[in-house]
């Protein structure tokens, strides 16, 4: 798993027509640097704006992934970014004159192969594989979804899928690394039902679509005169339904392809993750929004281990705030104000003091033979540490508030106590946008971290 970041060794060209939007475009995927990650560069607009290739830019997944960062779209990438992924390539940059990926056949063969033909070239870079080390889950119990993910020493990825169709009935496909990607996954090509194509059609989808580069299924009875219908729609011959429940336009290349279809849109997924995982996961009736939920999810995860330290050092007798200028920003009072100083503050995170005494009410009640401050009071501590820094991101602070939208993810390691004296660390994990903050906190005694937790806040003008 681990070893140095790949790019492509030269400019890689595909061209073809866009699934849904049925534009023919020209695609190339060009080598990057270390550290650039995949990003998608809109050529035909002015400037050529860059779309990341992560998963907070998804924006849709009803019929494949789109993303979306600053106004500028890409649709259909899935099955590139699977590609590039299931090869190990770290770094590259795909430039677009058009809305959405070409479809080609439907699977990720060709881009597969255009990658391995022109080369992969070793970068001076290490990789940084993010290693799973407990057990990660999303489920959505209403669609029977769910992806799970164990702690390994190697990438081991197991797909379920069950439509309830006579036709597909139960399937089953892993991978165990991706060092058979290009054979075993990337031919594996799109499949759609035979119901789902009207819809489609009458929403404006699939204009690209043809029978040469999808897997249709037929999950019920159907006229021939239904069949030609569908033939006409898609400027084809007549075509029939073979014993296997699908039409006779391809072969199958493997029994089980549309699990393996599954695994590689999975893949291609994974890869808005940003870096490579090592891990088992088990993945039941995945789809793309259950992927991208599960990818913010290993999104979130790394960037709190990445902001995860060890206790702040900084002197508490030069405070930047005392307690006369907090209360100035934060409408708090005795007995509901939570911090005594804040020692630091920038652009990504603060940090705040609060000195535990006997004296605190809540102890009357909490507990009398063994007094402990309450979990909660540390999560509104860290809440209150966390409003500071919010504030200072505008003008005139003393005219907004900041109201907490959702605080999750919230874990206690050790107890608090009178005599403690809680260092508490706030830090932005992604850009404050339209007034939304997302930070993760951490309070220490000592040397020794006492509780974490994640929290989106808005800042409003009263």
């Amino acid at each position: 798993m681990t070893g140095n970041q790949k790019t492509v060794k030269k400019p890689i060209r595909f061209t073809g027509r866009g699934l849904h939007t049925g534009t023919e475009v020209v695609m190339t995927i060009q080598p990057a640097s270390e550290n650039y990650g995949i990003q998608i560069s809109r050529t035909d607009l002015n400037e050529s704006p860059v779309v990341r290739a992560l998963a907070e830019n998804v924006v849709e997944t009803s019929r494949g992934t789109t993303l979306e960062e600053n106004g500028v779209r890409v649709s259909t990438i899935e099955h590139t970014l699977a590609a590039l992924c299931g090869l190990g390539i770290d770094n590259a940059r795909i430039e677009l004159n058009g809305p959405e990926a070409p479809i080609l056949d439907g699977s990720s063969r060709f881009f597969a192969e255009g990658i391995l033909n022109a080369g992969i070239k070793e970068l001076n870079e290490p990789q940084t594989v993010y290693d799973i080390t407990e057990k990660i889950e999303y489920r959505d119990d209403e669609h029977g979804i769910e992806i799970v993910a164990y702690p390994d020493d190697k990438l081991q990825i197991d797909i379920q899928i069950d439509y309830r169709s006579k036709v597909l009935g139960f399937q089953y496909a892993s991978i165990d690394g991706f060092e058979n990607f290009a054979t075993d996954i990337a031919p594996a090509r799109t499949f759609v039902f035979l119901h789902e194509i009207e819809f489609l059609l009458k929403n404006n989808l699939i204009k690209g679509g043809d029978i040469d580069n999808a897997i249709v299924i037929i999950d019920r009875k159907v006229s021939q005169e239904e069949l030609d219908r569908l033939a006409e729609l898609f400027n084809k011959p007549k075509v029939k339904v073979q014993p296997e429940g699908i039409l006779n336009n391809i072969k199958l290349n493997f029994t089980n392809e549309a699990a393996r279809h599954k695994l590689l849109d999975f893949i291609g997924d994974m890869a808005l993750v940003g870096q490579p995982i090592k891990g088992r996961i088990i993945a039941t009736r995945p789809g793309h929004y259950a992927n991208n939920q599960f990818a913010r999810i290993l999104r979130n995860l790394i960037k709190k281990d990445r902001l995860k330290t060890k206790v702040p050092s900084f002197d508490p007798n030069k405070p930047i705030l005392d307690a006369v200028q907090i209360m100035k920003m934060l409408p708090h009072r005795y007995p509901f104000l939570f911090v005594d100083k804040i020692l630091f503050c920038d652009e990504k995170s603060v940090v705040g003091v609060k000195n535990v005494t006997m004296t605190e009410g809540y102890f009357q009640g909490h507990f009398p033979k063994e007094p402990i401050m309450p979990g909660v009071l540390q999560v509104e501590a860290m809440a209150q540490v966390g409003g500071i820094f919010v504030l200072t991101t505008v003008p005139d602070p003393e005219h907004y508030s900041t109201y907490f939208l959702k605080i999750e993810n919230v874990k206690f390691k050790r107890k608090v106590i009178p005599g403690d004296t809680l260092i508490i660390k706030m830090d932005l994990m992604e850009p404050i946008r339209r007034g939304i903050a997302h930070m993760f906190g951490q309070i220490f005694v000592g040397e020794n971290l006492v509780s974490e937790g994640e929290f989106l806040a808005q800042i409003v003008k009263e």
